[in-house]
């Protein structure tokens, strides 16, 4: 038996403030049920009943989009500039490679692009600001990132409706857009719990061009509209058909029998705001607003939602100061 005493312990760490635990392997399910219940807490305070999403490319950044200019990031959400031999020939330089010419049409194409999703994002948000209701109708949802994701959330900051921003951590430097929100500002460290709630609250979608993370969006919901997994009907809008008709054949789906000749009508082509907003606001119409029970009239109240605690009343016992329950 040892002579002496054994030295003091500290506390021991409390399960829920132990980063070890909580970055390891074994706190794994821990941390994918907080990408959950973190951000149901925060739609819920903020009143978010439903969005529509916006998707796109993030590989071009706006310079001066009043001029066109835009730069090519080295990758999606990147902060970082590709390398100059990529980037955009500009106006006034000598000579220029193929690539360069190329990627100049480019921008001029996509900050076309960037100005249709600004604005059809400002004209949804002063449309769907308006609605009657407790809580707020078809917010403008966004990857939080640059390019169209820049867009969509400046469109709606600019009519003056909360926009919601779901980023993704990602191995190289990257930030959110300003135009986000701040309560409804999101990061995430699982794709599929940032997919999940892309598609759990929207009641739309629009899809302008972009690579392989817009594809790899646009048929996870298509998909998912087609099986009917979805609880409620959606409304999807390809944003740029010109482009979107190079870069994929879907009637050739239809016409080798891949996809059902009524797959097609899962969604609709528009070239133009005004096009792509009729088309939304005739769908949302009449999916969620005349075949919903009449709403509340009246503002939607500043004041945070009730918490759980507080909707559930005194069966819960009350959390002592300094304790998450």
């Amino acid at each position: 038996m040892p002579d002496t005493k054994p030295t003091p312990l500290p506390s021991a760490p409390l399960a829920y403030e132990n980063s070890d635990f909580l970055d390891s392997p074994d706190g794994r399910i821990l941390r994918i049920l907080a990408e959950y219940n973190e951000p149901m807490a925060r739609f819920r305070r903020e009143r978010i009943q439903d969005t529509v999403v916006f998707f796109g490319s993030a590989r071009f950044r706006a310079l001066d989009v009043a001029s066109h200019e835009l730069e090519l990031l080295d990758n999606t959400g990147s902060t970082t500039p590709a390398p100059e031999a990529e980037q955009p020939a500009r106006e006034g330089e000598p000579e220029t490679s193929e690539l360069r010419h190329k990627r100049a049409e480019a921008a001029v194409e996509m900050a076309r692009y960037y100005e249709d999703a600004r604005s059809l994002a400002r004209m949804m948000t002063e449309w769907s600001k308006n609605l009657p209701g407790r809580r707020h109708r078809f917010v403008i949802t966004s990857g939080g990132g640059p390019g169209i994701m820049e867009a969509a959330n400046r469109g709606a900051w600019e009519a003056g409706g909360k926009t919601i921003g779901l980023n993704i951590m990602l191995p190289f430097e990257q930030q959110p857009n300003p135009y986000i929100t701040p309560a409804l500002n999101f990061n995430f460290h699982y794709f599929f719990m940032r997919k999940y709630w892309f598609a759990y609250l929207a009641k739309a979608l629009v899809v302008f061009p972009g690579g392989f993370g817009t594809l790899d969006e646009m048929f996870e919901l298509l998909t998912l509209d087609q099986t009917h997994k979805l609880s409620k009907p959606i409304t999807i809008v390809i944003y740029g058909s010109s482009y979107w008709k190079n870069v994929v054949n879907l009637d050739l789906l239809a016409e080798k029998g891949a996809i059902g000749i009524k797959d097609l009508d899962l969604f609709r082509f528009a070239d133009t705001p005004e096009e792509a907003f009729a088309i939304l606001k005739e769908g949302l119409t009449r999916n969620h607003l005349v075949a919903e029970h009449p709403r509340t009239e009246g503002p939607i109240p500043d004041t945070p939602e009730a918490s759980a605690q507080e909707l559930l009343g005194p069966d819960i016992a009350q959390t002592r100061p300094g304790r998450n329950g």
